[in-house]
C-alpha cells in the first residue's frame, strides 16, 4: 500500500532536509514495523532463491549498508520484501560523524550527495538492535540475508585501521549471515588508502585468519564481502584484483575463500552533475549519475575473478532494466540505496520481477 502512497509522499519528505527526512522515516519505520501498520509498506514477496558464497537470499535485490546504519528496522525492510538486508557501517565505538548539513539531494539528477562519515550508535548497540529483529530467528529460506557492515573510527589512525575491523568482525559474526567489510567511504579520512595492495593484503589476510577461528568457535563459516569505490585508476583496480584473486581463488582460478565483492561505494567524482545546486558539496555521490562506472567497474572485476567470484552490484539502480544491466555485467545480486528514496518501496518489487526474469549467474563459490 506504501508503494501507491509513496508518489504523493514524496514531496511532503523532500520539503525537509535531507538527513531529517531520512531520519523521520527510519523512526517511522522503526515504531511500526512490529505492528499492524506494517501493512502499509509490505509488499508480495518474490521467490527468486539463489546461492551466493554458500548464503542463501531469497530474490537477488538487496538493501545496501548506509540507509540503516544502526539496524533499527530490519524486520520493516524484509516486509518490503528484500532478499537481503545490510545494515551498518557500524564502528567499534559510537562517534557522531562529520558536522551538518551533510545530506543533499541533487533531484534534477535523481542522486544525493553524502559526507556523513559513519555517524553511528557503536558496535554494541548495534549488535543489540540486530538481535532484536524477529526475522532474526526465521529459518533461512523464510528471511532475507542479514549482511553487517563493518567499518573503522575517524580516530583510529589508518596505521591501526586493521584492529578495528578485527573487534568488528569478531563482534558481529554470531549475528551475520555475511560481513562486509567497509574500505571505501570517502567521509572517513585516509579510508580509501586500505584498497591500495600492500594494505588490502595486510587487512584480508588478517581478516581472513580471524574467520577462519571464528568458523571454528561457531561452528559456521560465513563470508567476507569487500567493498570498494568506483575512482580507482585502471592500474590500482588490477592491483586490487590480483590480491583479490590470490587471496579468494586457487590457482584455476575458481573461488576457495569466503571472499566476495560489493561494487561499488559512492563517487567523489562529479562531471555527470556540474552546475547542479549542491553539486559542490563534499562527500560520496550516489544514484543515477553512479550508473556508469559502478556497472563499469563489475565488468571489470568480473573479467579478471572469472565467473564464479561472488559479486553483488550497487549504483545507480532506479529501475529493474537498471538491475539487468548489473546482472548482465556479472552481478550476482544487486542492492538498492539512492533508487529506493526517489522510487520508493515499488521499487523492490520491481527490480526483484526483473532479475526473477533475467538469465541466472554463474553459482558463486561455497566457503572455505
Amino acid at each position: 500500500m506504501w508503494s501507491d502512497l509513496y508518489p504523493a509522499l514524496r514531496p511532503l519528505l523532500f520539503c525537509q532536509d535531507a538527513e531529517a527526512a531520512h531520519e523521520l522515516t527510519l523512526a517511522w519505520l522503526q515504531r511500526t514495523q512490529h505492528t499492524p501498520l506494517a501493512r502499509l509498506y509490505r509488499q508480495a514477496l518474490v521467490h527468486d532463491p539463489i546461492e551466493v558464497a554458500g548464503v542463501r537470499f531469497r530474490n537477488r535485490v538487496g538493501l545496501a549498508a548506509g540507509l540503516d546504519k544502526n539496524a533499527c528496522a530490519i524486520d520493516a525492510w524484509a516486509a518490503m520484501g528484500f532478499g537481503a538486508v545490510e545494515v551498518g557501517t557500524v564502528t567499534p565505538l559510537a562517534q557522531p560523524g562529520n558536522p551538518k548539513p551533510r545530506m543533499f539531494r541533487l533531484v534534477a539528477a535523481q542522486a544525493l550527495i553524502n559526507r556523513l562519515g559513519f555517524n553511528n550508535h557503536g558496535l554494541d548497540a548495534f549488535v543489540r538492535q540486530v538481535q532484536t529483529a524477529r526475522c532474526w530467528g526465521a529459518p533461512p529460506e523464510q528471511r532475507p540475508a542479514i549482511g553487517l557492515n563493518i567499518g573503522k573510527n575517524a580516530a583510529t589512525p589508518i596505521e591501526q585501521a586493521t584492529a578495528d575491523y578485527l573487534l568488528g568482525l569478531q563482534g558481529v559474526y554470531p549475528y551475520a549471515d555475511y560481513i562486509t567489510v567497509n574500505v571505501s567511504s570517502p567521509n572517513t579520512q585516509n579510508l580509501r588508502q586500505l584498497q591500495h595492495d600492500a594494505a588490502l593484503r595486510e587487512l584480508l589476510e588478517s581478516l581472513l585468519q580471524a574467520r577462519a577461528q571464528l568458523a571454528q568457535r561457531h561452528g559456521q563459516a560465513k563470508p567476507i564481502f569487500l567493498k570498494i569505490a568506483p575512482d580507482m585508476e585502471p592500474a590500482q583496480a588490477q592491483a586490487l584484483a590480483e590480491v583479490v584473486r590470490e587471496l579468494g581463488c586457487d590457482a584455476d582460478g575458481r573461488p576457495h575463500h569466503a571472499l566476495g565483492l560489493i561494487i561499488s561505494n559512492t563517487t567523489v567524482a562529479r562531471d555527470a552533475v556540474h552546475g547542479l545546486p549542491h553539486a559542490n558539496e563534499s562527500g560520496g555521490l550516489s544514484g543515477a549519475p553512479l550508473r556508469q562506472a559502478s556497472l563499469g567497474l563489475l565488468a571489470r572485476m568480473r573479467q579478471a575473478l572469472g565467473p564464479a567470484f561472488a559479486i553483488v552490484g550497487v549504483g545507480g539502480v532506479l529501475s529493474g532494466a537498471d538491475a539487468i544491466a548489473k546482472a548482465e555485467a556479472g552481478a550476482h545480486t544487486v542492492q538498492l540505496y539512492t533508487g529506493l528514496i526517489y522510487r520508493g518501496p515499488s521499487l523492490v518489487h520491481e527490480v526483484a520481477q526483473a532479475l526473477q526474469r533475467a538469465p541466472r549467474p554463474q553459482p558463486a563459490a561455497n566457503p572455505a
